[in-house]
C-alpha cells in the first residue's frame, strides 16, 4: 500500500515538471530567418549577413551533396567588411563548426558547443530539444565545392512567443527611431530562456536587468507571463547587490499596474516586505549592508541558500565595478566617482521608493494598518536622506553619510523617486545635467526617468539620440551591434557582451515619459497619457495594453500641436496637456482653460494645442 501510495505521488510529481517544462517549450518559438546579404569573398568562400543578431543556430539545405568538409563560422561582430572576427573582446561571441559533408535535401543544423559559464549550474537551462545555441549576425562559409546558390541557409532563431506587430514608435528625429528599433529587437531576441536573464555570459536573471527589461518588454507587446515567470524565480533565488533585491518590489507592483491581478502581491507579500530590507533600518529610518541585524537568519529568510553565505551577505555592488583590477577607461569605472559608505544615498532612495510602493501594495490586498505603517517609514525615511545626505549649502545629494563628493547617482535617484523637495528640484537638476552621461548603461535608465519627470524632456531626448563619442546608444549601431550592449563600450567593461536588455532603456523612457503612456489605475483601466514631446516635430506610436491597442501621433506646427489618440475598448485614458497652453479643443470643442486634463473614452480623439 506505501509502496502504490509512493508510486502515486511520484507520478504526480513528474506529471508536474513534464507539464511545466511542456509550457516552456510551447512558449519558445523557432524562427527560420532568410540572409539579408551573400557577399562572395573569394572562391568557396562566403560571408552571409542575416542582418540582425539572434540567440540560435543555422539551419543549411543543400539541393547537391558535398563529400567534403564545409567549414562554417558563426559571430555576432565583424573584423573587417567581410570577415568574421574570430577573436572578438569580452564576451561577444564567435564559433567555428566543421561539417564533414553536405547531404542533399536534407535539413543540417550546425551541432554547437555549449560555453562552460552560461550552462553551469547556476544558469537557467533550455528544454533539450533547442539544443545549445548562440548569438550571432554571421555566417562565413569557406570550402564550399557547389554552386551557393544550391543552398538554402537560414538563421534559425529562439525567442520567446513575441508579437512583432503589438508596438511601433516613428518621428521626425531618425536617430530616434533607430535606437527605439535596436532596443524593440533586443527585447524580442534576449528572450530566448523563457526569464529574463542578463545576456549570454551568465544567462542568469539579476533583478535590476530584469526589471529594465520588464518595463521595456511590457512597452512593447502585451505578454506578462515571462515576467511573471522571472518575478517568481527571484523569490527563491535572490542575488547578493543590495540595489539588486531592492527591485524586487518594483517588478511585482509593475506587473499588477499593468495586469490588475493582485495573486502575485498576495502569494508573495510577506516576502515581498522582506526585499524592502527594512530590518537593515537604523532608528532615524536609513538602512546599511553594514548594519549588524544582517546576520545568517536574515540571509536565509530573504532566500539565499546557506551555502551562498560564501557570498558574503549582502553588499553595495560598485556601479560599473570600478575594483575589479580591470584597466578601465575612466578611474572611477561607470560610478562618476561615486563613495560608497556603509550609509548612502543611492541605496536608501532605492529603499524609500520600496516603502512607498509597499504603502500601495498593502492597500492594495487590504492591509490598511500595514499601508499606514509602510507610509509613515516612507515619509521618515524621506525626511532623513534630505537632513542627513543632502549638501545643504550647494542644493543637491552627497554620496553618503560622512561623504563629501557628490555623483551623478546620488543625484539622479532621488529625482527619479520624487524624493527631492520642491525648492531644491532645480538645483538638483543642474547638478544632474552638468555631469552628462556619466552613469552605465544600467544607469541611465533612472537618469531618464529623473529628467524626463522633472520637464527636461529636449535634455533627455538629446542624450537618446546623441551621436558624438561613445557613451551613447548610437555607439552601439556604429560599432556593428544589433542588441543593446551590456556597457557603452568593450573598454568600460572589459568582459561585457552584446546582448543586454538593460540597455532598453530609451525604449520603454519614450513610451512610458516622452509620450506619457502608462497605466494610471491598475490593469490599464485608466491610462494616463501625459506627452514631453520636446523638439520632435512628429511622431507616431502603438503602445500594447491588455485591452487592446492605444494609437497616438502628433504633428506640430507653428504655435499648434494636433494629437490624434485612439483609446481601445474596455478603458479610458487621462490625457495631460501643458499648463501654458493657451487654447486647448478636444474633437473641434474649446475646453475650458481651468482644466489640466481630458478624459477620453475609448476611440479616436483629435486635439488640439495652442501655446
Amino acid at each position: 500500500m506505501k509502496k502504490h501510495l509512493l508510486f502515486l505521488l511520484l507520478t504526480l510529481v513528474l506529471s508536474k515538471v513534464t507539464a511545466q517544462n511542456k509550457t516552456d517549450d510551447l512558449d519558445l518559438k523557432t524562427s527560420l530567418i532568410s540572409p539579408e546579404k551573400i557577399i562572395n569573398i573569394s572562391e568557396g568562400h562566403y560571408l552571409i549577413d542575416f542582418g540582425k543578431a539572434f540567440f540560435g543556430t543555422v539551419e543549411i539545405t543543400s539541393k547537391r551533396a558535398q563529400n567534403d568538409s564545409l567549414i562554417c563560422h558563426l559571430g555576432e561582430k565583424l573584423e573587417t567588411i567581410n570577415t568574421i572576427d574570430k577573436k572578438p573582446e569580452g564576451t561577444i561571441r564567435y564559433q567555428k563548426v566543421v561539417l564533414q559533408n553536405l547531404t542533399a535535401n536534407k535539413p543540417t543544423t550546425l551541432q554547437l558547443k555549449p560555453d562552460k559559464r552560461n550552462t553551469g549550474p547556476a544558469a537557467i537551462k533550455l528544454p533539450e530539444h533547442i539544443g545549445v545555441i548562440m548569438p550571432f549576425r554571421y555566417l562565413e562559409i569557406e570550402n564550399l565545392k557547389i554552386p551557393i546558390e544550391a543552398l538554402n541557409i537560414s538563421q534559425k532563431a529562439v525567442h520567446y512567443k513575441f508579437n512583432d506587430d503589438a508596438s511601433y514608435f516613428s518621428s521626425s528625429n531618425k536617430i530616434m527611431d533607430s535606437i527605439w528599433q535596436l532596443c524593440k529587437h533586443t527585447i524580442k531576441a534576449t528572450s530566448f530562456m523563457g526569464y529574463y536573464v542578463d545576456g549570454d555570459r551568465e544567462r542568469i536573471p539579476y533583478e535590476a536587468d530584469a526589471y529594465i527589461n520588464q518595463l521595456s518588454h511590457y512597452s512593447v507587446d502585451n505578454e506578462y507571463t515571462m515576467a511573471r515567470r522571472t518575478n517568481a524565480y527571484f523569490i527563491e533565488n535572490p542575488t547578493w547587490p543590495t540595489e539588486w533585491l531592492l527591485h524586487t518590489v518594483l517588478m511585482f507592483y509593475t506587473d499588477y499596474m499593468y495586469t490588475g491581478d493582485v495573486a502575485p502581491l498576495k502569494e508573495h507579500y510577506e516576502n515581498l516586505k522582506l526585499k524592502t530590507l527594512m530590518d537593515l533600518e537604523r532608528t532615524d529610518g536609513l538602512i546599511s549592508s553594514k548594519s549588524p541585524n544582517l546576520n545568517e537568519d536574515l540571509i536565509l529568510r530573504l532566500g539565499f541558500k546557506k551555502a551562498d553565505t560564501k557570498i558574503k551577505d549582502i553588499i553595495d555592488w560598485p556601479p560599473a565595478q570600478k575594483d575589479t583590477g580591470w584597466k578601465l577607461a575612466t578611474a572611477e569605472g561607470e560610478r562618476d566617482g561615486y563613495d560608497i559608505v556603509p550609509v548612502n544615498t543611492v541605496v536608501n532612495a532605492f529603499y524609500y521608493y520600496n516603502l512607498k510602493l509597499m504603502a500601495e501594495i498593502a492597500t492594495t490586498i487590504n492591509k490598511p494598518e500595514d499601508a499606514i505603517f509602510f507610509r509613515n517609514k516612507a515619509n521618515k525615511v524621506k525626511k532623513a536622506i534630505n537632513t542627513k545626505l543632502f549638501n545643504h549649502s550647494k542644493g543637491y545629494y552627497l554620496d553618503g553619510e560622512n561623504s563629501t563628493h557628490s555623483s551623478l547617482h546620488a543625484n539622479m535617484l532621488p529625482l527619479a523617486f520624487d524624493l527631492v523637495p520642491k525648492e531644491h528640484i532645480k538645483t538638483v537638476t543642474e547638478f544632474v545635467k552638468s555631469r552628462g552621461m556619466a552613469c552605465s548603461v544600467y544607469g541611465a535608465q533612472y537618469l531618464l526617468e529623473g529628467l524626463y519627470k522633472h520637464h527636461e524632456e529636449k535634455y533627455a531626448s538629446a542624450l537618446i539620440t546623441d551621436t558624438i563619442g561613445d557613451r551613447n546608444w548610437w555607439n552601439m549601431i556604429k560599432v556593428g551591434a544589433t542588441m543593446t550592449m551590456e556597457a557603452w563600450d568593450m573598454k568600460y567593461k572589459p568582459n561585457s557582451d552584446w546582448n543586454h536588455a538593460w540597455g532598453t532603456a530609451p525604449l520603454n523612457a519614450i513610451t512610458r515619459y516622452m509620450w506619457g503612456i502608462k497605466p494610471k489605475t491598475p490593469g490599464f483601466a485608466v491610462a494616463e497619457i501625459n506627452p514631453k514631446l520636446g523638439d520632435l516635430v512628429s511622431s507616431k506610436i502603438k503602445v500594447p495594453t491588455q485591452h487592446g491597442f492605444i494609437y497616438a501621433e502628433h504633428q506640430k506646427e507653428n504655435n499648434k500641436t494636433t494629437f490624434k489618440i485612439t483609446i481601445p475598448e474596455g478603458m479610458t485614458a487621462e490625457f495631460l496637456h501643458p499648463k501654458t497652453a493657451s487654447k486647448v479643443t478636444l474633437n473641434m470643442k474649446k475646453v475650458k482653460k481651468k482644466s489640466a486634463s481630458l478624459m477620453l473614452e475609448s476611440g479616436l480623439h483629435v486635439i488640439e494645442v495652442f501655446l
